[in-house]
């Protein structure tokens, strides 16, 4: 059995409001005292991209043409794997439904995952699509570049999906009715059957895009009364067909635009929560902790996943907010584990 990965922490002194992070203890606290203990393990479905992510990373910064020194590493990754590692990291147990091939990188892959406490029994493994991959350049200035190779995910289409319908995970008559992590790697087509199927009738829909540039697959999410939409603020302005200036205004835009909740981030300047009840707009805005920014690829993953984690065990929405916020900037730092 392969040991469990070290769980994030977040304490609040009462003395001086500061914040420690940790990976040793179980628990997430918040300034009224414990906000809830890992004794049990929550179930999660992550379904979309699960990928090789292969970056090159310098301490310089970079323009069109750069040639500069850094490292290349290659990890898993993909936005549905990112999310699964960082809530494997916080105690909780996901499992994937992806498209994976039966190929050596697919198997090195799958390997992967269960090392790091990830369910892989519900994979799709196809004969004749390769691994997905992904490669980015990122400089001190932020990401410069990246291309994203999911082909075989979208090719597998509704295949992912099949554990959802046969009895392994749910059926149409009797529904998944856990959190489920959807990303937008998924094909428009898929997402819009996803939006209507009963399959996803009682389930905890919390939605991410894959990235900017396929923030609109996610408009037939975009009301859905059971999906909580994570954005940055470029996605969030694709979305609304508007251009914002902070989180709070885009927030409250995508509100407008029929969404029933939704987060938005602003690197860090600020990120805001905002649901409307009964005719009313509740949003909540904080400020990420200063950090020096090490990397950046799979930084609104981990903001995502701690997220869920603190609402699964029970935070209310600013000390959720809080710990999202300062797992993101811990990741983003580079003190995380891969």
């Amino acid at each position: 059995m392969a040991t469990p990965a070290p769980v994030l922490s977040i304490f609040r002194t009462k003395e001086t409001g500061g914040t420690v992070l940790t990976y040793r203890s179980l628990a997430i606290w918040s300034n009224s005292g414990a906000i809830g203990h890992m004794n049990k393990t929550d179930d999660i479905l992550c379904i979309g991209s699960v990928l090789w992510d292969v970056i090159g990373r310098t301490d310089r910064s970079m323009r069109l043409g750069s040639d500069v020194p850094g490292r290349i590493v290659r990890v898993p990754g993909g936005v549905a794997m990112n999310i699964a590692m960082a809530l494997s990291r916080f105690g909780m147990q996901p499992d994937l439904l992806t498209a994976i091939g039966r190929d050596p990188a697919g198997a090195e892959l799958i390997e992967a995952a269960k090392v790091r406490g990830i369910g892989t029994a519900h994979v799709y493994l196809s004969e004749d699509l390769p691994t997905d991959s992904y490669m980015a350049v990122e400089g001190a200035n932020g990401l410069i570049a990246a291309i994203a190779d999911a082909h075989s995910l979208e090719r597998a289409g509704d295949k992912i999906l099949r554990p959802l319908a046969d009895g392994r995970l749910g059926t149409v008559n009797t529904p998944y009715t856990g959190p489920v992590a959807l990303d937008g790697n998924l094909t428009t087509q898929l997402l819009r059957d996803i939006a209507h199927s009963p399959l996803f009738a009682k389930a905890d829909l919390r939605v991410a895009p894959a990235s900017p540039g396929k923030a609109e697959r996610l408009l037939p999410l975009l009301d859905h009364p059971r999906a909580t939409l994570y954005v940055n603020l470029e996605e969030a302005g694709l979305l609304a067909h508007e251009t914002f200036d902070s989180s709070d205004t885009a927030a409250r835009a995508l509100l407008d635009k029929g969404a029933h909740r939704v987060l938005v981030t602003n690197g860090g300047k600020g990120a805001s929560i905002a649901q409307r009840i009964a005719q009313r707009d509740e949003i909540l805005t904080q400020t990420p902790p200063e950090v020096l920014v090490a990397r950046v690829t799979g930084a609104g993953d981990t903001f995502m996943a701690a997220h869920i984690a603190a609402e699964m065990r029970g935070a209310d929405a600013a000390s959720a907010l809080t710990a999202a916020l300062e797992a993101a900037a811990l990741y983003v730092s580079g003190d995380t584990p891969l």
